[in-house]
């Protein structure tokens, strides 16, 4: 027999846990439905996991910004540690890189603590692993954190079950359609209806938008790689910044006794569980010896992810103008993680039919930047 909920939400990683979450606090019955064996295995078990409020474009900046009161108040038995650690961020310039550098703080103005370095012994002074004569300049913004993403991710889930909410693991969609008595949704081991269905399903949100009928909104999953290897026998390193290229070609952070790199590739890929490749990780640690004082002998761990963007990058949050009742919650890109707080309160508000939270459009965010409506394909 077919169960009945209010909701149904597709993904349970940071997106789906996180909205499922608000929607279940509600009232709402609500059902998450996760196609793998544990939720949070794809990206979201994958992240770099950094509270950047000036990283990425327009709408994740201010999305970020909002998100930042629950980081560090979250709601009572949310989590036993803390969701942040000081991490200060350094977006990094070449010379020929200070037209980026510019753009960049021109489009952070007024927001957060940030503060430009333009000689190579302040560069030093922040990150003694610069290389000499490589950069000309940062942008230092201080309001940078590490994100504990498994405390989050958990705390999220956490608040769904408390709240009434299942999860079912092990439940790919294989056939989703809508009728008179709302969505049908068809998995290996049940039917289920709802009356609304959230699409919260990563880099296969596309292919669930196919199967409801939903308008293309032109989602590509582009693989991430990283890497982990040893950090220099020097003190301090484990409080040096995340450095960022202006441009972002690399990035290398401290990681629990360790460093981790990256190429900050985005090479397209269809839907899939993604491994790194040789090529990317030769890439990565050419770009990391370039920039760094560093001589990579070993890779201690590398794996890869998939990060889901739009042809703007802006997360896509919105009901489908020719799917009734389909709700889009797709797009986050690198930024999930970080904007997950705001973003489900504002998705949560609109599916409920609710005010958008004042908190979140006082951040400058407006509703038609996050629009399925303006992805005209």
């Amino acid at each position: 027999m077919s169960k009945q909920y209010d909701i149904a939400v597709i993904g349970a990683g940071i997106a789906g846990a996180s909205v499922a979450a608000r929607l279940a606090q509600s009232g709402k019955r609500v059902v998450l439905l996760e196609m793998e064996s544990q939720p949070g295995y794809h990206t979201t078990g994958r992240s770099a996991a950094v509270f950047a409020p000036s990283y990425g474009p327009a709408p994740i900046r201010s999305l970020t910004r909002a998100s930042e009161a629950f980081f560090l108040s979250p709601p009572h038995n949310f989590t036993d540690s803390a969701l942040f650690s000081p991490r200060v961020i350094m977006m990094l310039a070449r010379a020929d890189q200070q037209q980026s550098l510019e753009a960049l703080c021109a489009a952070v103005s007024g927001f957060g603590k940030v503060a430009v370095i333009d000689d190579e012994a302040g560069l030093q002074q922040v990150n003694p692993l610069v290389r000499s004569g490589y950069a000309a300049a940062a942008m230092l913004d201080k309001a940078g954190q590490d994100i504990d993403v498994g405390a989050l991710h958990q705390g999220f889930l956490k608040m769904y079950k408390a709240a009434g909410g299942l999860i079912t693991v092990g439940a790919a969609i294989r056939a989703l359609s809508n009728g008179p008595s709302g969505w049908s949704l068809e998995t290996d081991s049940a039917q289920l209806q709802a009356e609304v269905v959230v699409n919260a399903a990563g880099a296969w949100a596309d292919v669930i938008g196919a199967m409801a009928g939903a308008e293309t909104i032109g989602l590509v999953p582009k693989r991430r790689t990283a890497a982990l290897i040893a950090a220099p026998d020097r003190a301090g390193v484990a409080g040096y910044p995340i450095t960022i290229d202006v441009d972002e070609q690399f990035y290398l952070k401290p990681d629990a006794g360790r460093l981790l790199m990256s190429p900050a590739d985005e090479t397209p890929s269809d839907p899939c569980d993604a491994q790194p490749e040789e090529m990317d990780i030769a890439v990565c640690v050419d770009r990391i010896e370039t920039a760094f004082d560093l001589h990579v002998q070993r890779i201690e761990n590398k794996w890869a992810g998939l990060r889901s963007f739009v042809a703007d990058k802006a997360p896509v949050a919105g009901f489908s103008a020719s799917a009734p009742g389909f709700y889009w919650l797709a797009g986050q890109g690198g930024y999930g993680i970080q904007s997950s707080p705001a973003l489900s309160d504002f998705a949560a508000a609109q599916i409920l039919g609710r005010p958008l939270p004042a908190y979140i459009v006082d951040q400058g965010l407006e509703l038609a930047e996050l629009s399925p409506s303006r992805l005209s394909l």
